[in-house]
């Protein structure tokens, strides 16, 4: 059931607020239960009436602008729209009082103390088991509790380092805890991003409200990860451990690793030596003291966790166990997930705090104590099944939204494995109006996540969190993953704070450095390979345009009657690979209809070598590096993404509708080279982006002579064929300006080969190769020059040494065959070039695994 809310404001308050119903069984965050805002909402209410429905909706566009532009992505698992989804964020904020948040606070701090102890004794004494407390099969059952990581925690610090909990609140306007999180919590990097967003969307609002800051909490992070470091250092290396880009918040990882100044690395990158964490650079091997990590426990270590895991390092939890390497929040925090704890929270405050429980948790019962079972059994109904560990599938289940065969069969799993279940009470949990895309304010189920961090010999709590709605208006479903939106956390101060910097002052002066060695071999992998695929697509992009400008010539009436069309199509064929295309089986019928063929090359995603795949391959190197990217560059990533995604539904339009997203996609793409070149200081990674590029481009250049020069036609035809190519390699305009009387292929081929001035030639490519080649790190102690250096200096040599008017002669057959000789020389070395890169600087090591299963109860 619902109810309007009237309101007694002005007339405009009431037309913003008609359609905003109140939910009769829920708490609502801004208007109290007599339709007038709570006191601490008016003024929002007040500012939102004033700026009125049009306007909010202009600034809920702009905060999504922002959020695209910004490229803070969710990755939603099955999700067409892919590794980009764009965070959702709702344009209003989520209000809490000065009061209301002393109470959370204390609350929360008092539940972060209890589980820190709780963590210490279950990997400790196991007091809590000895007394009968807890059942020890709760805590042995569940696959969180880790034997390899007993006694890795010690009683007399403070080892849960992170803490988050999800707070609903109940129809009676009391707060309650719905889920602890103490594994690696996340969303505090996507709460600073929704302030960030919505600090520029409503700056005066959020200026006039007095809202609490969120910087001193992430300053207080990093101190405490800094006084983590197992043995005392000035400047301890921090290092945040990422599943990898395909993980749904991976956005937020190297956000964090940006905004913290970590740096961002994947299992591979570190290996452990003599019990000692190293992250593996071009440089050498670099000792690591403190791990924030995102990788979720058991996938650690495989060794001695998980053994199928490739996210984790081997011998990670041995490095602990010696305490050479400190892991935030330590390994076996899981245990802390499990939601049958809940139900023992008060006994456990008792016992360790003697105190009561200041914030509730959601009334809940656990299957596997044989007094409680009963009652779940016969009312499934309508509670709320929470399986422990779920392998997949959902979970949470809510019990009246079962059929009564799911129901019957839930009750089987139930009882086959009691130890696995726990039962909730249903919460109506409370409302907030989220502005939607009508221009109306609709009620949304609301769960808040608040974060902790140890802060000296307490818990500091992040003022405000990650608050989410529920996506749907009917469903109390509150969770990204099914649809929810975010909303920024406003916890009201009475006066304005002082704004302060992450940055903590250094307590001494120290020496200036510009070295920067932190560079792996995935991330030097990447660049290399963002800077390919950005050749690639843009090689490719630019002779698809030059052929669509061909096919607009009003005189062509058959394709296959053009001598310069037919081998610029071939050309396209051979340069994407999307073979047979315009050259094998079938290449005669696709000359009749040549835009078929072009539109698939364009927009077929899942077709390799299409523009839209390379292009997605670009965009997977460029985000597994987002934390070496500026926002400027990302922002250029995110414009390309929609351009993809705009591409992609283009299939039914003709090619020539094609062309402006094509011009469009060049201008990002000379963007995104700019923005490297300009904005990226000239260390390792630099240099591999510019590898990549230089390769890629010698390889187009190449293959693209081949395909069109190689064979000759008569002087007038091969004019318009020479001229497309100036075209497609940008240096027509060169070419008029140096020579205005007529086309001349010696002339071409020195501009387009020779000529080391010109950033679009072979000889360019092939030196600036050579050079960022030797700028490279030398990893082998020989005289000898690596392969790799004598590889780019012979094709160097080859193209300088060549002789135009030979490249240019032809034989009595018609074919240039020393040009042909010289691009194959080319075409085979590159590739070689790439290989021996690879096998140096990029070889995966293979990932050690244990030999046998260890059993719970047993150490390693």
């Amino acid at each position: 059931m619902t109810k309007a809310s009237t309101g007694s404001g002005t007339s405009k308050q009431a037309r913003l607020s008609q359609k905003y119903s109140l939910l009769t069984d829920a708490y609502d965050e801004i208007f109290a239960a007599t339709d007038m805002a709570h006191p601490h909402c008016e003024y929002l209410v007040n500012a939102l009436d004033t700026l009125g429905s049009r306007e909010l909706k202009r600034r809920s566009h702009e905060a999504s602008r922002l959020i695209r532009d910004n490229d803070v992505t969710y990755n939603i698992y099955s999700d067409p729209q892919g590794m980009g989804r764009p965070w959702a964020l709702d344009v209003l904020p989520f209000l809490v009082s000065s009061e209301q948040w002393s109470r959370i606070e204390a609350g929360l701090i008092q539940r972060a103390e209890l589980l820190n102890l709780l963590l210490a004794d279950l990997y400790g004494q196991r007091t809590v088991i000895k007394q009968q407390i807890i059942p020890p099969e709760l805590v042995y059952s569940d696959p969180g509790f880790l034997w390899p990581c007993d006694g890795l925690t010690r009683a007399d610090k403070r080892n849960l380092h992170l803490y988050a909990a999800d707070l609903g609140r109940a129809p009676n306007g009391e707060f309650i805890v719905m889920a602890e999180r103490a594994q690696a919590p996340s969303g505090a990097g996507y709460a600073l991003e929704n302030r960030i967003v919505l600090s520029q969307v409503l700056p005066s609002l959020f200026r006039d409200a007095h809202v609490h800051r969120l910087r001193s909490f992430f300053r207080t992070l990093r101190s405490t990860l800094s006084s983590l470091a197992p043995k005392p250092v000035d400047e301890p290396r921090i290092v945040l451990l990422t599943p990898g880009a395909g993980n749904e918040a991976y956005f937020e990882h190297a956000y964090l690793a940006n905004y913290l100044g970590y740096t961002l690395v994947q299992g591979t990158d570190l290996v452990v030596r003599d019990n000692h964490v190293y992250l593996k650079t071009l440089d050498g091997k670099q000792r690591i003291d403190v791990i924030l990590r995102r990788v979720d426990d058991e996938y650690c270590d495989p060794l001695e966790l998980r053994s199928d895991s490739y996210l984790g390092v081997p011998g990670l939890v041995q490095a602990v166990r010696a305490g050479n390497v400190t892991v935030a929040n330590p390994l076996g925090s899981s245990i802390l997930q499990n939601p049958a704890l809940m139900s023992f929270m008060p006994q456990l405050a008792r016992h360790f705090l003697d105190e009561e429980l200041l914030l509730p948790s959601v009334e809940t019962w656990w299957c596997g104590n044989p007094r409680q079972q009963p009652y779940v059994l016969d009312n499934l109904e309508r509670l709320v099944i929470k399986p422990i560990k779920p392998p997949s599938g959902p979970r949470i289940l809510f019990g009246s939204q079962l059929s009564t065969k799911e129901v019957d069969t839930l009750r089987e799993h139930i009882k086959a494995q009691p130890n696995r279940y726990v039962a909730q009470a249903p919460v109506m949990l409370s409302t907030a109006p989220v502005f939607t895309n009508d221009g109306a304010l609709q009620p949304r189920h609301v769960v808040l996540r608040s974060f902790l961090t140890v802060d000296d010999d307490s818990y500091r709590v992040m003022p405000g969190g990650l608050t989410r709605v529920s996506g749907l208006a009917n469903t109390l479903m509150v969770s990204n993953q099914y649809g929810g939106v975010s909303k920024d956390t406003w916890v009201l101060a009475s006066e304005p704070e002082k704004e302060e910097s992450i940055l903590i002052a250094p307590g001494r002066a120290r020496a200036i450095s510009r070295y920067d060695g932190e560079v792996s071999s995935r991330v030097a992998d990447s660049l290399y390979w963002v800077g390919r695929y950005a050749e690639r697509s843009e090689g490719l992009i630019r002779l698809l345009r030059v052929v669509q400008m061909r096919l607009a010539e009003e005189w062509i009436v058959n394709a296959e009657d053009d001598y310069c069309l037919v081998q610029l199509l071939r050309a396209v064929t051979h340069q994407s690979t999307t073979y047979p295309g315009f050259v094998g089986e079938g290449a005669d019928d696709r000359f009749l209809q040549p835009e078929v063929e072009l539109l698939s090359i364009i927009t077929q995603k899942s077709r390799p070598g299409s523009v839209t795949h390379t292009l997605n391959g670009l965009l997977n190197a460029a985000r597994s590096i987002r934390d070496r990217l500026s926002s400027d560059t990302l922002r250029v990533i995110s414009d390309i993404d929609q351009q993809v995604w705009s591409l992609q539904q283009k299939k039914k339009v003709s090619v020539n509708d094609t062309l402006d997203a094509l011009d469009h996609l060049i201008n990002s793409l000379m963007g995104l080279s700019g923005l490297m070149n300009e904005n990226m200081t000239r260390e390792q990674g630099w240099h591999f982006l510019e590898i990549g590029r230089r390769i890629e481009r010698a390889l187009h250049t190449s293959s693209l002579l081949k395909t069109t020069l190689v064979s000759t036609n008569i002087k007038e035809t091969e004019a318009f064929l020479l001229e497309g190519l100036l075209q497609v390699m940008d240096s027509l305009m060169t070419y008029r300006r140096r020579y205005q009387f007529g086309i001349h292929i010696d002339e071409v081929f020195d501009l387009m080969i020779h000529d080391e001035t010109n950033p679009r030639s072979l000889s360019y490519q092939l030196a600036k190769l050579a050079e960022h080649i030797e700028q490279l790190p030398i990893q082998s102690a020989k005289a000898l020059r690596p392969l790799q250096d004598r590889l780019a200096l012979e094709i160097l040599t080859a193209v300088r040494l060549a002789d135009g008017d030979t490249l240019a002669a032809t034989t009595e057959s018609g074919t240039r065959d020393t040009l042909e000789a010289l691009l194959n020389k080319l075409l085979q070395t590159l590739p070689r070039v790439s290989d021996a890169l690879t096998s140096t600087y990029f070889r995966p090591e293979e990932q050690p695994h244990q030999m046998v299963q260890i059993r719970p109860g047993e150490r390693a």
